[in-house]
């Protein structure tokens, strides 16, 4: 049996790249106000904090990176105190942001045939996010977190797309080979990079990132449809 790693923002929840990062930034920023912050500045240091977990070389866990540099530029700050802070808007104040996503029609039957069929099924989101933001965006695509066998988080990782240690830390968690992987996502730089470890792999267009034009006729590729289609008719 196969095992399928599925990316999801674009992937398995219909999601808007730019419409996400808008919604999410807005709310965070009005959310934290109310702590002190200046929205501009703090949105500058999240996204630093971003580019530095994207970068991480596995020395560290991604949420180790990200408060690495949060209180770098923001030494007055108590780390427990604003965590619990972040964890209140993951829990309270992130649900705003579900009103540019949508669930797939058909996404759970698909996960619930492919687990009937004894394939393993990973969720490959980049894992850039706490675990509660994760579990959130998880439901917003109509899932739960127990439909994954596993589920990256900044957490339980120490790398991110598009680097291969990122596949490499997954595969290792699962104690699997990635020839006997598929990998499915939308976005060409950050998912389809997966083959050059050996794992077959399916472009999904709905939502497609191809920020270098690549020639995507290359993959494996469509619609949601043609992605059921794909997987179902695999051995």
């Amino acid at each position: 049996m196969k095992t399928i790693l599925f990316d999801l923002d674009g992937t398995l929840l219909r999601m808007d790249e730019d419409a996400f990062i808008k919604a999410y930034f807005g709310t965070m920023a009005k959310k934290m106000t109310g702590y002190g912050y200046d929205p501009e500045n703090l949105v500058s240091v999240i996204w630093e904090g971003l580019k530095a977990m994207i970068s991480n070389d596995g020395s560290m866990t991604n949420e180790e990176k990200f408060w690495e540099v949060f209180l770098y530029h923001y030494p007055e700050k108590d780390r427990d105190k604003e965590e619990e802070i972040f964890l209140d808007y993951y829990l309270h104040d992130f649900d705003q942001v579900s009103a540019v996503a949508a669930s797939y029609e058909g996404v759970r039957d698909l996960i619930t045939s492919l687990k009937k069929k004894g394939h393993r099924v990973v969720l490959a989101t980049n894992p850039v996010f706490p675990a509660p933001a994760t579990r959130k965006r998880i439901a917003w695509a109509g899932l739960s977190p127990e439909d994954f066998e596993l589920y990256t988080t900044y957490e339980n990782s120490s790398s991110c797309k598009p680097n291969l240690l990122y596949y490499e830390e997954v595969l290792k968690k699962l104690n699997e080979v990635p020839e006997n992987c598929v990998m499915v996502g939308n976005d060409v730089e950050e998912d389809m990079i997966a083959r050059e470890l050996g794992m077959d792999v399916f472009l999904l267009t709905e939502h497609l990132l191809n920020r270098k034009g690549k020639d995507i006729s290359v993959y494996p590729n469509g619609d949601f449809e043609a992605l059921k289609e794909y997987l179902e008719n695999r051995p």
